[in-house]
Parts: structure tokens; C-alpha cells; sequence
């Protein structure tokens, strides 16, 4: 069972069958928001992990260091291709984006500023460490791109995914609630975008998608817009707060 770890298709095949199962349970639980692929995936990895440590007599941080380094983290480097194709959408209507420009940085950024301020304040009420609250700080940044940043301000990488992850799972679950009680669709639809994206992530974005291109190529651009703010804002923030 050791031996196998140190295979680069060990990693690449507990990865796509987890995901797999939980693209399964999703669709025959009709889109139940708890089966989200990402979700389920995590979980069973985590469960899958946590047993091979066991049945080998060692411990899950390295088992999963093991897994991770031969073929764990290539399935990891596709984060990166799969966060620049959102530019796809957004080059489809770029008219969208010609027109709100500045409106859209200028929110995001100043959003994402607030949004650091807010964690901050929650993560020290709840007495969280200085590396705890290190690994929360990007988490309005899409995983891809808040793993680095937290890395880089002493955070831990894995607990910042996990946030990240969380929140994908919370917006998709409310998204369609969110949108009805306060009728943003009715609002706007540049709005509804820029909120699924930069609430949602990778998730958010494709619920954006559902409901039209203009949505679908705000929430792209939130997406990039808001990655780039965190990496310019946390080091920022945390160079002078924490």
C-alpha cells in the first residue's frame, strides 16, 4: 500500500473518482446542494486518505503528502488553465464589461478591502490563531489563486481551500433563495453576476452562466478581477494588521 502512493496514477485516479462519484450523487439527487461534486469530493478524499493511514500504520498529513506530490498536485495544476478560461464568457461580451469598467474594478476592490476587514474582525471574535486568520484572509479569492496567498502570509494553504470550497457550497445552495428575496434579477443583471462570481467562485460562476451571458461574463470577470484585488490587498493588509 506504500508503494502505490509513490505512483503518480495513485493521485490521479483517487482524484477523478471521488469527483465522479459526487457528479453521480449530485445528478440522482436531482442537484441537492450538499452532493456538490467539489464537496463530495473533498470529503471522500479526505475519508479514502484518512483509512489508507490507518490500514499502514502512519498518519493522514503523510499519506496525503504522499499522494499529493506524485499525482496529486497534477491534477492540481489544471486549477490554473480552468481559472484563465473564464475569459471565455467574458470575451463574448465584452460590450458588458466595455461599458461598467470602472464601476466593476473600483467594487470589487473596494468590496474586497471590506471583505478583509470583516474576516479579520469574525476570525479574531472567534479567537482564531494569527495562522488561522492568515488562511482565512483570501478566501474571497478563487481556490487556485487564494492557496499562494495564504501561503505567502504564513497561512495554512489547506485550511484556505477548504474556506474557499465552503463558500462555493453556501452560494450555490442559497443562490437561488438570495436572488429571489431581494429580486435581483429584476435589479440587475450586472449585479447578479458580479455577486454569484465573487461570492461563489468557480461555483457561483456557473450558476451565473445558467441564467444568462451577461450574468455568466460578470461573474467571470469577478472572478479574475477579485483574484487579482487579493493578491494585490491581502500581503497589503496583513503586512499591517496582523
Amino acid at each position: 500500500m506504500t508503494a502505490a502512493l509513490a505512483t503518480p496514477f495513485t493521485g490521479i485516479f483517487i482524484s477523478l473518482l471521488v469527483y465522479l462519484l459526487g457528479m453521480w450523487l449530485f445528478k440522482i439527487s436531482k442537484g441537492f446542494f450538499l452532493f456538490t461534486p467539489l464537496l463530495v469530493g473533498v470529503v471522500l478524499g479526505i475519508f479514502i486518505l484518512a483509512l489508507w493511514a490507518k490500514g499502514i500504520g502512519s498518519t493522514t498529513v503523510e499519506v496525503y503528502k504522499k499522494f499529493f506530490l506524485p499525482g496529486g498536485n497534477i491534477v492540481f495544476w489544471f486549477l490554473n488553465p480552468a481559472t484563465i478560461a473564464f475569459a471565455i464568457p467574458l470575451y463574448r461580451r465584452n460590450d458588458i464589461f466595455k461599458k461598467y469598467w470602472i464601476d466593476v474594478v473600483l467594487t470589487l476592490f473596494v468590496g474586497g478591502f471590506i471583505s478583509l476587514f470583516g474576516i479579520h474582525m469574525v476570525s479574531k471574535l472567534f479567537g482564531l490563531s494569527k495562522v488561522s486568520i492568515a488562511a482565512m484572509l483570501p478566501q474571497a479569492a478563487t481556490t487556485a489563486v487564494a492557496m499562494p496567498i495564504a501561503k505567502s502570509i504564513g497561512g495554512d494553504p489547506a485550511v484556505t481551500a477548504m474556506v474557499c470550497i465552503i463558500n462555493a457550497v453556501i452560494i450555490y445552495a442559497l443562490a437561488e433563495f438570495l436572488i429571489k428575496f431581494f429580486k435581483l434579477k429584476e435589479i440587475s443583471k450586472v449585479g447578479l453576476g458580479l455577486g454569484l462570481g465573487t461570492s461563489g467562485h468557480t461555483v457561483g460562476s456557473a450558476k451565473a452562466v445558467q441564467l444568462g451571458s451577461i450574468q455568466g461574463a460578470m461573474a467571470s470577470v469577478s472572478v479574475v478581477i477579485v483574484a487579482l484585488a487579493m493578491d494585490i490587498l491581502v500581503p497589503i493588509y496583513a503586512r499591517l494588521f496582523l
